[in-house]
């Protein structure tokens, strides 16, 4: 899919899509209903502690599609993958639930929390607290906020809602200007995106770039485009505290051996 097809960047198009379904899933199921939903979840599980470990701490993606490199695994069996990873070494899931660009869901990310012990993080975009409320209902630890989709004001009232629920989330960055207003609004935990989301351009470097403008009081992690156990070795040394990893992992044959070998064990090459 091309990063600037009809309707602006990949980034337009998504967010744009997005919504318009949960402006249609207000209608459906309003807030009070979530708030209900949220009384009866399973209790939480610590996102930032898993992420806080002496190691390379790595979260684990479950996508079957993206816009990028479109089909990354099918049959997609989240359950199967889920436990996998776990028993390979993965501190954290991390679950797409958006539907028409990734192939994700909500059911995806019940499904693969229901069959592990480690915290889940819901990969999606958010813009509206009806979904932050949506998240918890649905049993996540923690949920991906987007700088780039959010004005100042609506970052940190997302931010302060989750700790409201007690789910820190994941901020994400891709410049020294979003770095900048993550760590305005608050963010204790930034991820950088080294792809570009309104180009879907992959550049590693962009970690090592932003690396010593986050304060050691967050946790920071890295998010795309690594490949190796070199990859990780190098940004652990420099700083970042955990290593988001989705691509490499789906498209490998075997993907709990893949994970291996980016924690630095014998396995199939990453």
């Amino acid at each position: 899919m091309s990063a600037h097809a009809d309707g602006g960047t990949i980034l337009d198009q998504i967010l744009h899509a997005r919504r318009l379904e949960v402006d249609h899933r207000k209608r459906v199921l309003p807030e009070a209903a979530l708030r209900y939903g949220v009384n009866a979840a399973s209790p939480l599980r610590d996102f930032p502690f898993a992420l806080s470990q002496a190691s390379l701490n790595i979260i684990a993606e479950l996508k079957p599609a993206s816009p990028s490199k479109g089909i990354l695994r099918d049959p997609f069996h989240p359950i199967e993958l889920a436990t996998s990873l776990e028993a390979a070494g993965a501190v954290v899931l991390s679950v797409l639930t958006e539907g028409e660009f990734f192939r994700g869901s909500l059911k995806n990310l019940r499904d693969a929390r229901n069959s592990v012990k480690l915290p889940v993080l819901r990969k999606d975009f958010i813009f509206d607290p009806w979904q932050v409320w949506e998240t918890r209902a649905n049993d996540a630890d923690s949920f991906l906020l987007i700088v780039a989709a959010l004005d100042d004001e609506l970052l940190c009232d997302l931010i302060v809602l989750g700790r409201e629920l007690r789910m820190e989330p994941l901020v994400e960055v891709h410049t020294a200007a979003e770095l900048d207003r993550a760590l305005r609004a608050d963010a204790h935990i930034v991820g950088v995106n080294n792809r570009d989301l309104n180009t879907l351009a992959l550049r590693v470097q962009t970690s090592f770039d932003l690396i010593e403008r986050i304060p050691d009081s967050c946790i920071a992690v890295s998010e795309s485009g690594l490949r190796t156990h070199d990859d990780l070795s190098k940004l652990h040394e420099a700083g970042f505290d955990a290593f988001l990893i989705g691509e490499s992992l789906m498209l490998s044959p075997d993907p709990s051996a893949a994970l291996g070998a980016f924690l630095g064990r014998s396995g199939l090459p990453v």
